[in-house]
Protein backbone atom coordinates (compact mmCIF):
# COMPACT_ATOMS: atom_id res chain seq x y z
CA UNK A 1 0.00 0.00 0.00
CA UNK A 2 1.58 3.28 -1.04
CA UNK A 3 1.51 6.64 0.44
CA UNK A 4 -0.10 9.48 -1.90
CA UNK A 5 3.30 10.80 -2.13
CA UNK A 6 4.74 9.00 -4.48
CA UNK A 7 8.46 9.55 -5.12
CA UNK A 8 8.10 7.88 -8.41
CA UNK A 9 5.21 9.05 -9.59
CA UNK A 10 5.06 9.96 -13.54
CA UNK A 11 7.70 7.29 -14.48
CA UNK A 12 10.33 5.15 -13.10
CA UNK A 13 9.87 2.78 -10.13
CA UNK A 14 7.46 3.85 -7.69
CA UNK A 15 8.98 4.10 -4.22
CA UNK A 16 6.84 4.36 -0.71
CA UNK A 17 7.51 6.38 2.48
CA UNK A 18 8.32 4.36 5.27
CA UNK A 19 8.96 6.58 7.98
CA UNK A 20 10.48 10.05 9.06
CA UNK A 21 14.18 10.93 10.04
CA UNK A 22 15.10 12.91 13.17
CA UNK A 23 14.26 16.63 11.13
CA UNK A 24 10.81 15.43 9.65
CA UNK A 25 11.64 14.93 6.22
CA UNK A 26 10.51 10.82 4.73
CA UNK A 27 12.43 8.39 4.21
CA UNK A 28 11.31 6.14 1.19
CA UNK A 29 11.72 2.59 -0.39
CA UNK A 30 10.97 0.87 -3.29
CA UNK A 31 7.41 -0.10 -3.80
CA UNK A 32 6.39 -3.47 -5.26
CA UNK A 33 5.19 -3.55 -8.96
CA UNK A 34 1.74 -4.48 -10.02
CA UNK A 35 1.13 -8.13 -10.36
CA UNK A 36 4.50 -8.85 -8.69
CA UNK A 37 5.00 -11.14 -5.93
CA UNK A 38 6.84 -10.29 -3.13
CA UNK A 39 9.33 -12.90 -3.17
CA UNK A 40 9.70 -12.45 -7.14
CA UNK A 41 10.29 -8.66 -6.35
CA UNK A 42 13.62 -7.72 -8.13
CA UNK A 43 16.96 -7.22 -6.18
CA UNK A 44 16.99 -4.04 -6.18
CA UNK A 45 17.22 -2.60 -2.52
CA UNK A 46 15.49 0.54 -1.01
CA UNK A 47 17.05 3.40 -1.49
CA UNK A 48 18.38 4.97 1.67
CA UNK A 49 19.84 8.82 2.18
CA UNK A 50 21.86 8.01 4.89
CA UNK A 51 23.73 5.52 3.41
CA UNK A 52 26.63 7.43 1.64
CA UNK A 53 29.35 5.08 1.33
CA UNK A 54 27.40 2.75 -0.57
CA UNK A 55 27.04 -0.12 2.43
CA UNK A 56 23.75 -1.02 1.57
CA UNK A 57 24.62 -2.00 -1.60
CA UNK A 58 27.05 -4.25 -0.91
CA UNK A 59 24.94 -5.86 1.76
CA UNK A 60 22.04 -6.08 -0.95
CA UNK A 61 24.44 -8.63 -3.02
CA UNK A 62 25.54 -10.33 0.42
CA UNK A 63 21.58 -11.03 1.07
CA UNK A 64 21.02 -11.70 -2.74
CA UNK A 65 23.55 -14.40 -2.27
CA UNK A 66 22.07 -16.09 0.85
CA UNK A 67 18.45 -15.56 -0.35
CA UNK A 68 19.41 -17.77 -3.01
CA UNK A 69 21.02 -20.30 -0.94
CA UNK A 70 18.02 -20.46 0.99
CA UNK A 71 15.98 -21.15 -1.53
CA UNK A 72 17.94 -23.98 -2.72
CA UNK A 73 18.10 -25.64 0.70
CA UNK A 74 14.27 -25.17 0.91
CA UNK A 75 13.72 -27.30 -2.38
CA UNK A 76 15.90 -29.63 -1.79
CA UNK A 77 14.92 -30.23 1.79
CA UNK A 78 10.91 -29.02 2.25
CA UNK A 79 10.56 -30.34 5.32
CA UNK A 80 13.26 -29.37 7.52
CA UNK A 81 12.30 -26.17 9.64
CA UNK A 82 9.95 -24.93 7.13
CA UNK A 83 7.92 -22.61 7.46
CA UNK A 84 5.53 -21.29 4.98
CA UNK A 85 5.67 -17.59 6.88
CA UNK A 86 8.76 -17.32 7.76
CA UNK A 87 9.97 -15.46 4.68
CA UNK A 88 11.75 -17.79 3.14
CA UNK A 89 14.91 -18.85 5.49
CA UNK A 90 14.95 -15.33 7.55
CA UNK A 91 16.93 -15.17 10.73
CA UNK A 92 16.14 -13.08 13.67
CA UNK A 93 17.08 -9.32 13.01
CA UNK A 94 19.86 -7.70 15.48
CA UNK A 95 19.21 -4.44 15.78
CA UNK A 96 22.58 -4.17 16.96
CA UNK A 97 24.48 -5.59 14.26
CA UNK A 98 26.11 -3.48 11.58
CA UNK A 99 23.98 -2.27 8.90
CA UNK A 100 24.22 -4.59 5.92
CA UNK A 101 25.76 -7.01 7.50
CA UNK A 102 22.82 -9.87 9.33
CA UNK A 103 23.36 -12.83 7.32
CA UNK A 104 19.61 -13.85 7.18
CA UNK A 105 18.06 -10.24 6.23
CA UNK A 106 15.50 -10.45 3.92
CA UNK A 107 14.34 -7.40 1.88
CA UNK A 108 10.98 -8.78 0.66
CA UNK A 109 12.17 -9.51 -2.53
CA UNK A 110 13.47 -12.79 -3.77
CA UNK A 111 16.87 -13.12 -6.51
CA UNK A 112 16.01 -13.58 -9.83
CA UNK A 113 15.26 -16.97 -11.55
CA UNK A 114 15.15 -17.34 -15.48
CA UNK A 115 13.70 -20.74 -15.28
CA UNK A 116 10.90 -19.46 -12.83
CA UNK A 117 7.77 -18.34 -13.74
CA UNK A 118 6.04 -15.35 -12.65
CA UNK A 119 2.46 -16.07 -11.32
CA UNK A 120 0.08 -13.89 -13.04
CA UNK A 121 -0.53 -10.44 -10.96
CA UNK A 122 -3.18 -10.65 -7.84
CA UNK A 123 -3.93 -7.43 -6.12
CA UNK A 124 -4.47 -9.41 -2.91
CA UNK A 125 -1.41 -11.10 -3.18
CA UNK A 126 -2.52 -14.70 -4.31
CA UNK A 127 -1.47 -16.52 -7.13
CA UNK A 128 -3.12 -16.93 -10.65
CA UNK A 129 -4.19 -20.52 -9.46
CA UNK A 130 -5.54 -19.22 -6.25
CA UNK A 131 -3.06 -20.94 -4.55
CA UNK A 132 -1.71 -18.98 -1.24
CA UNK A 133 1.32 -17.77 -1.77
CA UNK A 134 3.97 -17.73 1.19
CA UNK A 135 3.93 -14.34 2.82
CA UNK A 136 7.00 -12.35 3.09
CA UNK A 137 7.02 -10.61 6.46
CA UNK A 138 7.62 -6.84 5.65
CA UNK A 139 10.68 -5.10 7.32
CA UNK A 140 9.31 -1.58 8.85
CA UNK A 141 12.49 1.08 8.29
CA UNK A 142 13.98 2.06 11.63
CA UNK A 143 13.86 6.10 12.02
CA UNK A 144 16.68 7.21 14.19
CA UNK A 145 15.42 8.53 17.48
CA UNK A 146 11.89 7.41 16.82
CA UNK A 147 10.44 4.14 18.16
CA UNK A 148 10.96 0.96 16.40
CA UNK A 149 7.61 -0.79 15.33
CA UNK A 150 5.69 -2.41 18.12
CA UNK A 151 6.36 -6.55 18.52
CA UNK A 152 3.99 -8.42 16.63
CA UNK A 153 2.60 -11.86 17.05
CA UNK A 154 3.39 -14.24 14.57
CA UNK A 155 0.56 -14.36 11.74
CA UNK A 156 -1.86 -17.47 11.63
CA UNK A 157 -3.56 -19.22 9.18
CA UNK A 158 -6.16 -17.16 8.89
CA UNK A 159 -4.75 -14.19 9.42
CA UNK A 160 -2.44 -15.01 5.97
CA UNK A 161 -6.31 -15.50 3.83
CA UNK A 162 -8.07 -12.60 2.88
CA UNK A 163 -10.69 -10.56 4.71
CA UNK A 164 -14.35 -11.11 4.09
CA UNK A 165 -14.41 -8.02 1.96
CA UNK A 166 -11.29 -9.05 0.26
CA UNK A 167 -8.68 -6.16 1.09
CA UNK A 168 -5.44 -7.94 2.87
CA UNK A 169 -5.48 -8.10 6.70
CA UNK A 170 -2.28 -5.76 6.75
CA UNK A 171 -4.62 -3.03 5.97
CA UNK A 172 -6.07 -3.35 8.78
CA UNK A 173 -2.95 -2.68 11.04
CA UNK A 174 -3.62 0.58 13.44
CA UNK A 175 -0.81 2.84 13.16
CA UNK A 176 0.08 5.68 16.10
CA UNK A 177 1.17 9.19 15.68
CA UNK A 178 4.06 8.88 17.69
CA UNK A 179 5.08 6.61 14.62
CA UNK A 180 5.35 9.40 12.19
CA UNK A 181 5.43 12.53 14.32
CA UNK A 182 8.09 13.99 16.60
CA UNK A 183 6.50 14.37 20.54
CA UNK A 184 6.81 18.31 21.19
CA UNK A 185 8.44 18.20 24.52
CA UNK A 186 8.66 21.44 26.67
CA UNK A 187 12.16 22.84 26.65
CA UNK A 188 14.52 23.33 29.58
CA UNK A 189 15.29 26.66 28.37
CA UNK A 190 12.06 28.25 28.29
CA UNK A 191 12.09 29.79 31.65
CA UNK A 192 15.46 31.03 30.28
CA UNK A 193 14.34 33.02 27.73
CA UNK A 194 11.33 34.29 29.51
CA UNK A 195 14.14 35.78 32.44
CA UNK A 196 15.71 36.99 29.61
CA UNK A 197 13.45 38.78 27.93
CA UNK A 198 12.81 40.05 31.46
CA UNK A 199 15.78 41.59 32.22
CA UNK A 200 16.05 43.40 28.60
CA UNK A 201 12.79 45.00 29.21
CA UNK A 202 14.18 46.17 32.52
CA UNK A 203 17.28 47.04 31.25
CA UNK A 204 15.75 49.39 28.57
CA UNK A 205 13.32 50.51 31.33
CA UNK A 206 16.33 51.51 33.33
CA UNK A 207 17.77 53.57 30.50
CA UNK A 208 14.79 55.21 29.89
CA UNK A 209 14.28 56.05 33.23
CA UNK A 210 18.05 57.59 33.04
CA UNK A 211 17.43 59.56 29.79
CA UNK A 212 14.00 61.26 31.96
CA UNK A 213 16.39 61.94 34.52
CA UNK A 214 18.64 63.59 32.53
CA UNK A 215 16.30 65.55 30.60
CA UNK A 216 15.46 66.98 34.53
CA UNK A 217 18.37 67.66 35.42
CA UNK A 218 19.34 69.68 32.30
CA UNK A 219 16.09 71.62 32.56
CA UNK A 220 16.87 72.30 36.58
CA UNK A 221 20.02 73.31 35.64
CA UNK A 222 18.97 75.58 32.93
CA UNK A 223 16.39 77.57 35.10
CA UNK A 224 19.19 78.07 38.05
CA UNK A 225 21.40 79.46 35.34
CA UNK A 226 18.87 81.61 34.11
CA UNK A 227 18.09 82.86 37.62
CA UNK A 228 21.81 83.51 38.54
CA UNK A 229 22.06 85.58 34.76
CA UNK A 230 19.07 87.65 36.01
CA UNK A 231 20.29 88.09 39.47
CA UNK A 232 23.42 88.96 37.91
CA UNK A 233 22.04 91.94 35.55
CA UNK A 234 19.88 93.08 38.36
CA UNK A 235 22.75 93.08 40.52
CA UNK A 236 24.84 95.18 37.97
CA UNK A 237 21.90 97.33 37.04
CA UNK A 238 21.45 98.25 41.15
CA UNK A 239 25.40 98.97 41.49
CA UNK A 240 25.39 100.99 38.22
CA UNK A 241 28.13 98.47 36.72
CA UNK A 242 25.44 98.00 33.79
CA UNK A 243 26.77 99.05 30.20
CA UNK A 244 24.33 101.47 28.82
CA UNK A 245 23.41 103.00 31.84
CA UNK A 246 22.89 106.08 33.20
CA UNK A 247 25.25 105.48 36.48
CA UNK A 248 27.80 103.69 34.38
CA UNK A 249 27.91 106.14 32.21
CA UNK A 250 29.61 108.22 34.88
CA UNK A 251 32.47 106.28 35.70
CA UNK A 252 35.80 107.67 36.20
CA UNK A 253 38.94 105.61 35.92
CA UNK A 254 36.87 102.27 35.57
CA UNK A 255 35.35 103.01 38.77
CA UNK A 256 31.83 102.86 39.82
CA UNK A 257 29.95 105.92 39.85
CA UNK A 258 29.84 107.54 43.57
CA UNK A 259 26.30 108.31 43.45
CA UNK A 260 25.79 104.15 42.99
CA UNK A 261 28.02 102.39 45.51
CA UNK A 262 26.66 101.06 48.82
CA UNK A 263 27.84 102.86 51.84
CA UNK A 264 27.03 102.67 55.64
CA UNK A 265 27.44 105.51 57.40
CA UNK A 266 27.41 105.90 61.43
CA UNK A 267 27.95 109.36 63.18
CA UNK A 268 30.46 109.25 66.54
CA UNK A 269 30.35 112.46 69.07
CA UNK A 270 33.03 112.29 71.15
CA UNK A 271 32.17 114.18 74.48
CA UNK A 272 34.38 115.47 76.53
CA UNK A 273 33.04 115.34 80.20
CA UNK A 274 36.53 116.95 81.86
CA UNK A 275 37.33 119.83 79.44
CA UNK A 276 33.85 120.07 78.06
CA UNK A 277 33.47 120.21 74.37
CA UNK A 278 32.25 117.80 71.86
CA UNK A 279 34.57 116.22 68.40
CA UNK A 280 32.50 114.79 65.63
CA UNK A 281 33.31 112.15 62.88
CA UNK A 282 31.05 110.42 60.41
CA UNK A 283 32.45 107.03 59.85
CA UNK A 284 32.25 105.17 56.46
CA UNK A 285 32.10 101.71 54.98
CA UNK A 286 31.98 101.31 51.25
CA UNK A 287 30.98 97.69 50.45
CA UNK A 288 31.27 98.71 46.81
CA UNK A 289 34.76 100.45 46.85
CA UNK A 290 35.73 98.24 50.07
CA UNK A 291 37.37 101.58 51.23
CA UNK A 292 36.64 102.90 54.76
CA UNK A 293 36.67 106.51 55.89
CA UNK A 294 36.73 108.89 59.05
CA UNK A 295 34.74 112.07 57.88
CA UNK A 296 35.76 115.11 60.49
CA UNK A 297 33.21 117.54 60.81
CA UNK A 298 34.21 120.99 62.20
CA UNK A 299 32.10 122.27 64.99
CA UNK A 300 31.72 125.37 63.32
CA UNK A 301 29.74 123.30 60.26
CA UNK A 302 26.36 125.96 60.06
CA UNK A 303 23.20 123.42 60.03
CA UNK A 304 19.63 124.49 60.54
CA UNK A 305 17.78 123.56 63.04
CA UNK A 306 13.89 122.10 63.63
CA UNK A 307 12.28 125.45 64.18
CA UNK A 308 14.33 126.26 60.79
CA UNK A 309 16.69 128.44 62.67
CA UNK A 310 20.19 128.56 61.88
CA UNK A 311 23.02 126.67 64.28
CA UNK A 312 26.33 125.03 64.64
CA UNK A 313 27.39 121.52 65.00
CA UNK A 314 28.62 121.87 68.31
CA UNK A 315 25.41 123.35 69.95
CA UNK A 316 23.20 121.20 67.70
CA UNK A 317 24.95 118.23 69.54
CA UNK A 318 24.76 119.99 73.04
CA UNK A 319 21.74 121.39 72.80
CA UNK A 320 19.26 119.39 69.95
CA UNK A 321 20.34 116.48 71.11
CA UNK A 322 21.54 113.59 68.39
CA UNK A 323 18.60 112.97 66.70
CA UNK A 324 17.96 116.15 65.67
CA UNK A 325 21.42 116.46 65.07
CA UNK A 326 21.68 113.03 63.15
CA UNK A 327 19.02 114.44 60.64
CA UNK A 328 20.15 118.40 60.62
CA UNK A 329 23.60 116.46 58.59
CA UNK A 330 21.23 114.27 56.52
CA UNK A 331 19.92 117.72 54.94
CA UNK A 332 23.35 119.45 54.63
CA UNK A 333 25.44 116.42 53.58
CA UNK A 334 23.01 114.81 51.38
CA UNK A 335 23.59 111.70 52.68
CA UNK A 336 21.91 108.65 55.31
CA UNK A 337 23.60 108.46 58.59
CA UNK A 338 21.90 105.17 59.83
CA UNK A 339 22.82 105.41 63.86
CA UNK A 340 24.53 107.53 66.38
CA UNK A 341 27.25 106.60 68.50
CA UNK A 342 27.97 108.30 71.76
CA UNK A 343 31.46 108.15 72.76
CA UNK A 344 32.38 110.04 76.51
CA UNK A 345 35.86 109.83 76.90
CA UNK A 346 35.69 107.72 79.85
CA UNK A 347 34.22 104.86 77.67
CA UNK A 348 36.87 105.70 74.69
CA UNK A 349 40.02 104.98 77.57
CA UNK A 350 38.06 101.75 78.91
CA UNK A 351 37.82 100.99 74.44
CA UNK A 352 41.68 101.32 74.30
CA UNK A 353 42.55 99.17 77.16
CA UNK A 354 40.17 96.12 76.07
CA UNK A 355 42.21 95.84 72.94
CA UNK A 356 45.39 96.56 74.34
CA UNK A 357 46.80 99.78 73.66
CA UNK A 358 47.14 101.31 69.93
CA UNK A 359 49.66 103.14 67.63
CA UNK A 360 49.66 106.31 66.87
CA UNK A 361 52.18 108.86 65.19
CA UNK A 362 51.75 111.33 67.00
CA UNK A 363 52.26 115.03 65.73
CA UNK A 364 53.20 117.16 69.61
CA UNK A 365 54.14 116.61 72.82
CA UNK A 366 50.78 115.80 75.29
CA UNK A 367 51.66 116.85 78.83
CA UNK A 368 49.33 114.70 81.85
CA UNK A 369 46.40 116.41 82.52
CA UNK A 370 46.98 115.15 85.80
CA UNK A 371 50.18 116.20 86.52
CA UNK A 372 50.50 119.60 89.37
CA UNK A 373 53.87 120.14 88.39
CA UNK A 374 53.91 121.84 85.45
CA UNK A 375 57.65 120.79 84.56
CA UNK A 376 56.59 116.95 84.63
CA UNK A 377 57.06 115.09 81.57
CA UNK A 378 54.64 115.04 78.86
CA UNK A 379 52.23 111.93 78.67
CA UNK A 380 52.28 111.24 75.20
CA UNK A 381 55.44 111.90 73.41
CA UNK A 382 55.39 112.96 69.90
CA UNK A 383 57.02 110.57 67.25
CA UNK A 384 55.86 107.58 64.87
CA UNK A 385 54.05 104.01 66.11
CA UNK A 386 53.87 105.58 69.85
CA UNK A 387 52.06 103.04 71.98
CA UNK A 388 49.23 104.94 73.62
CA UNK A 389 47.33 103.25 76.33
CA UNK A 390 43.42 104.13 77.13
CA UNK A 391 44.77 107.51 79.37
CA UNK A 392 46.91 108.48 76.77
CA UNK A 393 44.72 108.01 74.24
CA UNK A 394 42.27 110.28 75.91
CA UNK A 395 44.56 113.05 76.00
CA UNK A 396 46.11 113.13 72.61
CA UNK A 397 42.22 112.73 71.02
CA UNK A 398 41.20 115.88 72.89
CA UNK A 399 44.22 118.26 73.13
CA UNK A 400 44.32 121.23 71.86
CA UNK A 401 47.35 123.35 71.80
CA UNK A 402 48.05 127.02 72.66
CA UNK A 403 47.17 129.12 69.40
CA UNK A 404 45.91 125.97 67.44
CA UNK A 405 42.97 125.88 64.76
CA UNK A 406 40.17 123.67 66.20
CA UNK A 407 40.74 121.62 63.39
CA UNK A 408 43.86 120.12 64.77
CA UNK A 409 42.43 118.80 67.43
CA UNK A 410 39.47 117.18 65.56
CA UNK A 411 42.97 115.42 63.15
CA UNK A 412 43.95 113.87 66.42
CA UNK A 413 41.02 112.15 67.65
CA UNK A 414 40.53 110.71 63.98
CA UNK A 415 44.30 109.01 64.47
CA UNK A 416 42.95 107.75 67.57
CA UNK A 417 39.64 106.31 66.25
CA UNK A 418 41.60 104.77 62.99
CA UNK A 419 43.95 102.88 65.60
CA UNK A 420 41.27 101.47 67.68
CA UNK A 421 40.00 100.06 64.26
CA UNK A 422 42.82 98.19 63.50
CA UNK A 423 43.49 96.17 67.22
CA UNK A 424 39.76 95.15 67.16
CA UNK A 425 38.99 92.15 66.01
CA UNK A 426 37.41 91.22 62.18
CA UNK A 427 34.94 89.12 63.95
CA UNK A 428 31.51 90.31 64.24
CA UNK A 429 30.77 88.52 67.12
CA UNK A 430 34.28 89.19 68.81
CA UNK A 431 33.56 92.94 68.19
CA UNK A 432 29.53 92.60 69.52
CA UNK A 433 31.17 91.29 72.46
CA UNK A 434 33.49 93.95 73.32
CA UNK A 435 30.66 96.19 72.64
CA UNK A 436 28.40 94.86 75.23
CA UNK A 437 31.83 94.61 77.42
CA UNK A 438 31.56 98.69 77.35
CA UNK A 439 28.23 99.26 78.82
CA UNK A 440 27.18 102.09 76.58
CA UNK A 441 23.78 103.41 75.95
CA UNK A 442 23.69 103.70 72.64
CA UNK A 443 20.33 105.75 70.70
CA UNK A 444 17.87 103.97 68.77
CA UNK A 445 17.93 102.80 66.30
CA UNK A 446 21.43 101.53 66.60
CA UNK A 447 21.88 98.37 68.46
CA UNK A 448 25.44 97.00 70.02
CA UNK A 449 24.90 93.87 67.68
CA UNK A 450 24.62 96.74 64.76
CA UNK A 451 27.71 98.11 66.10
CA UNK A 452 29.70 95.55 66.81
CA UNK A 453 29.25 94.08 63.19
CA UNK A 454 29.56 97.45 61.61
CA UNK A 455 33.41 98.61 63.41
CA UNK A 456 34.41 94.42 62.44
CA UNK A 457 34.08 95.65 58.75
CA UNK A 458 36.07 98.93 59.18
CA UNK A 459 38.86 96.77 61.17
CA UNK A 460 39.12 94.30 58.63
CA UNK A 461 39.48 97.48 56.01
CA UNK A 462 41.55 99.17 58.33
CA UNK A 463 44.54 96.28 59.14
CA UNK A 464 44.26 96.13 55.12
CA UNK A 465 45.20 99.25 54.73
CA UNK A 466 41.90 100.26 52.82
CA UNK A 467 40.77 102.83 56.03
CA UNK A 468 42.01 107.03 56.30
CA UNK A 469 40.40 110.23 57.64
CA UNK A 470 39.22 113.21 55.93
CA UNK A 471 38.73 116.44 57.12
CA UNK A 472 35.28 118.38 55.53
CA UNK A 473 36.50 121.88 54.29
CA UNK A 474 34.02 124.40 56.09
CA UNK A 475 33.74 128.42 55.15
CA UNK A 476 34.72 131.15 57.44
CA UNK A 477 30.92 131.34 57.70
CA UNK A 478 30.29 127.82 58.29
CA UNK A 479 28.83 126.62 54.64
CA UNK A 480 30.44 123.83 52.65
CA UNK A 481 32.89 124.86 49.81
CA UNK A 482 32.85 124.28 46.24
CA UNK A 483 35.92 121.72 47.06
CA UNK A 484 33.78 119.67 49.90
CA UNK A 485 31.26 119.84 47.52
CA UNK A 486 32.79 118.14 44.91
CA UNK A 487 35.48 116.13 47.13
CA UNK A 488 34.60 114.85 50.43
CA UNK A 489 30.85 115.30 50.10
CA UNK A 490 30.25 113.32 47.12
CA UNK A 491 33.02 110.85 46.61
CA UNK A 492 33.05 109.83 50.03
CA UNK A 493 29.51 110.22 51.63
CA UNK A 494 28.02 109.95 48.08
CA UNK A 495 25.77 112.55 49.05
CA UNK A 496 25.31 116.50 47.68
CA UNK A 497 26.07 119.58 49.86
CA UNK A 498 23.10 121.76 50.74
CA UNK A 499 24.18 124.52 53.20
CA UNK A 500 21.82 127.18 54.47
CA UNK A 501 20.43 129.64 51.79
CA UNK A 502 21.90 132.64 51.61
CA UNK A 503 18.61 134.38 51.12
CA UNK A 504 17.28 132.67 54.34
CA UNK A 505 16.74 134.69 57.13
CA UNK A 506 20.05 136.51 58.33
CA UNK A 507 21.97 134.93 61.07
CA UNK A 508 22.62 137.59 64.22
CA UNK A 509 25.18 135.94 66.54
CA UNK A 510 24.59 138.17 70.13
CA UNK A 511 27.47 137.99 73.21
CA UNK A 512 26.57 139.27 76.16
CA UNK A 513 28.86 142.40 77.97
CA UNK A 514 25.94 143.82 79.64
CA UNK A 515 26.76 142.03 82.93
CA UNK A 516 23.28 141.11 83.08
CA UNK A 517 22.78 137.82 82.26
CA UNK A 518 19.24 138.06 81.64
CA UNK A 519 19.20 140.06 78.71
CA UNK A 520 20.45 137.76 76.23
CA UNK A 521 17.33 136.06 76.10
CA UNK A 522 15.26 139.14 76.01
CA UNK A 523 17.74 140.01 72.35
CA UNK A 524 17.02 136.53 71.34
CA UNK A 525 13.28 137.05 71.48
CA UNK A 526 13.53 140.35 69.78
CA UNK A 527 15.79 138.89 67.04
CA UNK A 528 13.44 136.69 66.27
CA UNK A 529 10.02 138.59 66.36
CA UNK A 530 12.25 140.80 63.78
CA UNK A 531 13.08 137.76 61.42
CA UNK A 532 16.49 137.05 62.13
CA UNK A 533 18.26 134.01 63.06
CA UNK A 534 19.61 134.27 66.78
CA UNK A 535 23.33 132.85 67.38
CA UNK A 536 24.36 132.36 70.54
CA UNK A 537 27.89 134.29 71.22
CA UNK A 538 27.88 132.80 74.51
CA UNK A 539 28.96 135.96 77.44
CA UNK A 540 31.77 137.96 78.13
CA UNK A 541 34.35 138.05 81.03
CA UNK A 542 34.00 141.37 81.19
CA UNK A 543 30.88 144.64 80.54
CA UNK A 544 31.59 146.85 78.05
CA UNK A 545 29.87 150.47 78.17
CA UNK A 546 28.90 150.24 74.04
CA UNK A 547 27.48 148.10 71.99
CA UNK A 548 28.34 147.03 68.48
CA UNK A 549 27.14 145.74 65.53
CA UNK A 550 29.62 144.25 62.56
CA UNK A 551 29.28 142.59 59.14
CA UNK A 552 32.20 141.46 57.42
CA UNK A 553 30.79 141.85 53.75
CA UNK A 554 29.65 145.18 52.15
CA UNK A 555 26.20 143.25 51.03
CA UNK A 556 25.55 142.29 54.62
CA UNK A 557 25.84 146.49 55.52
CA UNK A 558 21.84 146.89 55.13
CA UNK A 559 21.50 144.06 56.91
CA UNK A 560 23.29 145.03 60.35
CA UNK A 561 21.41 148.41 60.20
CA UNK A 562 18.24 146.84 60.39
CA UNK A 563 19.66 144.81 63.05
CA UNK A 564 20.47 148.04 65.58
CA UNK A 565 17.24 149.22 64.84
CA UNK A 566 15.59 145.90 66.00
CA UNK A 567 17.32 146.01 69.42
CA UNK A 568 16.93 149.73 69.95
CA UNK A 569 20.70 150.35 69.09
CA UNK A 570 22.09 154.11 67.37
CA UNK A 571 22.93 153.80 63.95
CA UNK A 572 26.34 154.39 65.02
CA UNK A 573 27.09 151.14 66.45
CA UNK A 574 27.02 149.51 62.65
CA UNK A 575 30.82 149.09 61.31
CA UNK A 576 32.41 146.91 59.20
CA UNK A 577 34.93 143.69 60.40
CA UNK A 578 34.99 140.32 61.37
CA UNK A 579 32.21 138.12 62.49
CA UNK A 580 31.87 134.98 64.74
CA UNK A 581 31.64 131.97 62.68
CA UNK A 582 28.25 131.07 60.70
CA UNK A 583 27.08 134.59 61.60
CA UNK A 584 26.43 137.47 59.11
CA UNK A 585 25.67 139.68 61.64
CA UNK A 586 27.64 140.29 64.97
CA UNK A 587 26.49 141.72 67.94
CA UNK A 588 28.34 142.96 71.01
CA UNK A 589 25.77 144.43 73.74
CA UNK A 590 27.03 146.73 76.06
CA UNK A 591 25.40 148.33 79.08
CA UNK A 592 23.62 151.23 76.93
CA UNK A 593 21.53 148.01 75.92
CA UNK A 594 18.36 148.72 77.25
CA UNK A 595 15.47 145.99 76.21
CA UNK A 596 12.61 147.78 77.87
CA UNK A 597 13.54 150.90 74.33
Amino acid sequence: MNDGYDAGYGGGDPYEIVGYDEYGRPVYRQAQAHGQDPSQAGGQQPYDPYDPYGQYQAGHDQQGHQNHQNHQNHQNHPGYGYDPYAGGGQQPYDAYAPHGSQPGWDTGQQPYDPHHTQSPYDPYGQAAAGTAQPRVAEQTAHIPQQAGPPDEPEPSAESAEPGRDGRDDRDDREYRTEQFAFVEEPTDDSEDVIDWMKFTENRTERREEARRRARTRIVALAVVLALVAVGGVGYLWYAGKLPGTSSSDDRTGGTTAAGAQKRDVIAVHLHDTDGGGTSTALLVDNTTAEQGTAVLLPNTLALTADDGTATTLDKSVDEAGPDATRTALDTVLGTDIEGTWRLDTPYLQILVDLVGNIEVDTDTDVPDPDAKDKGAAPLVHKGEAQTLSGKMAVAYATYRGSGEEADAQLQRFGQVMQGVLRKLSSDPQAATTTVQTLGLILDPPLTEKDLGSFLAGLSDLAKGGDFKTELLPVQDDGRLSTEAADGVVKDVLGGTAKSPDKDAAVSVSVRNATGVEERTAKARVTLLNGGFTFLSGGTASGAEATSEVVYAEAADKESAVQVAKTLGLSADAVKQGEVSANARVSVVLGQDYDPAS
